[in-house]
């Protein structure tokens, strides 16, 4: 299993959705945050199955929800890009990396 690492903004962009979620009704946060932990589990365990996005970068959808983890591997890292709403400004996390 490779570990991984978020970067900064991937992470905050991830709290802010759990907040609104829970702030649309009680759990729906927690459920939001259990969904995307499952959809990282399984990049960890198996980064090379989710379809190329653009480049080398990956994206694992998030069940449930209208988000995708976007990723890069490294040699012994998986580098979690963002965690984007799909249809908000596609494209934006482009600039991170």
């Amino acid at each position: 299993m490779t570990p991984s690492l978020f970067l900064p903004e991937a992470e905050q962009e991830m709290l802010e959705a759990a907040l609104y979620y829970q702030n649309q009704a009680p759990g729906l946060g927690s459920d939001y945050l259990s969904a995307v932990e499952r959809a990282i589990q399984s990049i960890e365990e198996s980064p090379y199955t989710w379809p190329i996005l653009e480049g080398e970068f990956r994206r694992r959808l998030v069940r449930r929800f209208p988000f995708g983890v976007l990723y890069r591997i490294e040699p012994e890292i998986i580098i979690i890009v963002a965690v984007a709403h799909l249809r908000k400004k596609p494209g934006y996390w482009k600039k991170r990396l």
